[in-house]
């Protein structure tokens, strides 16, 4: 982006409201992002107010009456079609994916039956209810991975293995989401693709010294890995991206996000999940792939506020 294109990116842009906080389980994550993401904007020339979107949200908006909606709220009202369909509604310009993408995103299951469907590769998984056949379900999965259909930050995740441990884990994520799911434990690589206007950045490989990627590892521990350039040869590294863009353009996603995969130990690539608003804190993937692609922070946000596809542009 050369300095003419982003002097006309900031005129065009107007007035911008970065929508943070709410009221889901990631609303702290989502305050910190929020706050990254107003910094940055601010920094890049932009006209940019902070929104903490509360259930006066359609209140602060008619205050506000912003040109474009940079949204960073993650979660449940933010990332699932809600307040999606509510800026449509008020005819205002909005990051990211629009009210399909975002609904079918959030929800595990519905994402995992879609893959499924398409032959794109996932765990093998299983609804939980509280009459489940915990040992049945210990025998098909082996090690479960059991989490909220629709939550993240690995909210309510944990991992089992054996029938109490599960039984357990189950009524842990239910605190979070009635709909629980147990997937697969995958023991092998972890990587996440982020992805910007139909382009794939380079891959992340995730290290961690804890059982799985959970909320700690993401955002407290400091001995997390993030290894980028990743050590992939050109055919797998290519099976990976192409795998990410199938895996986000099949939900209906549109404009920008992060693909999280996992490889196992015979060297196959399965699906963990796609989100639409990933976390732009100091700690988050996407301006670390970003930076390794040569696009500053500054960029990465004019990119991400002009996205093709973006809605209402």
């Amino acid at each position: 982006m050369n300095k003419i294109d982003k002097n006309q990116l900031i005129e065009e842009a107007g007035r911008v409201a970065v929508l943070m906080g709410g009221t889901s389980a990631e609303r702290e994550i989502s305050l910190l992002s929020g706050a990254a993401v107003l910094g940055g904007l601010e920094s890049a020339g932009l006209n940019v107010i902070g929104i903490d979107a509360g259930n006066d949200l359609i209140d602060q908006l008619q205050v506000v009456r912003p040109d474009r909606v940079f949204n960073m709220l993650h979660g449940r009202g933010g990332e699932d079609g809600a307040v999606q369909g509510l800026l449509n509604s008020l005819q205002i310009p909005f990051t990211g994916s629009d009210i399909l993408g975002s609904a079918l995103s959030m929800d595990k299951l519905k994402s995992k039956l879609i893959w499924k469907q398409l032959g794109l590769e996932t765990p093998d998984f299983q609804v939980l209810h509280a009459d489940s056949d915990w040992p049945g379900v210990m025998d098909q999965l082996g090690v479960a991975v059991v989490k909220p259909v629709n939550e993240g930050s690995s909210i309510g995740m944990s991992i089992a293995r054996t029938a109490a441990q599960l039984k357990e884990a189950f009524y842990t994520a239910q605190e979070f989401d009635f709909l629980v799911l147990a997937e697969q434990h995958i023991e092998g690589e972890e990587y996440s693709l982020s992805i910007l206007q139909q382009i794939v950045l380079p891959a992340i490989q995730l290290k961690t010294d804890r059982e799985f990627y959970d909320f700690d590892a993401k955002y407290c521990a400091s001995n997390t890995e993030y290894i980028c350039p990743v050590d992939l040869s050109v055919e797998p590294l290519d099976k990976l991206n192409s795998l990410s863009m199938s895996a986000f353009n099949c939900l209906g996603c549109e404009g920008w996000g992060r693909v999280d995969v996992m490889r196992n130990t015979e060297g196959e690539f399965l699906l963990l999940e796609v989100n639409t608003v990933p976390g732009m804190t100091d700690h988050s993937l996407v301006p670390m792939a970003a930076k390794q692609a040569g696009i500053s922070y500054e960029d990465l946000l004019l990119q991400i506020l002009f996205a093709k596809g973006s809605r209402g542009k």
